[in-house]
């Protein structure tokens, strides 16, 4: 399970959300989270990338990163179909 750190970062873009500028201060809504978007927080989590997300944002991580971060929930996801 995710554990929110105490400086909090907002979550990736959504039709109908603030622009960049004024949502960088708003902080994660940790309840509302669909369950991609707590495996992705999770998986940050594991790589020890959760602090730099939660302060910079996502934009912060490398396109390496990044890429990891989705190819580790892909696994994940297909792993649970299987099940």
């Amino acid at each position: 399970s995710i554990n929110p750190p105490a400086s909090v970062h907002t979550y990736g873009k959504r039709k109908g959300q603030m622009p960049m500028a004024a949502k960088k201060d708003r902080p994660v809504d940790w309840k509302n989270l669909t369950e991609q978007e707590k495996m992705k927080y999770e998986i940050a989590g594991e790589l020890g990338l959760l602090d730099q997300v939660m302060r910079e944002g996502w934009k912060s991580l490398s396109s390496k990163e990044t890429g990891r971060i989705g190819g580790l929930m892909t696994k994940k996801r297909r792993q649970e179909q299987k099940k």
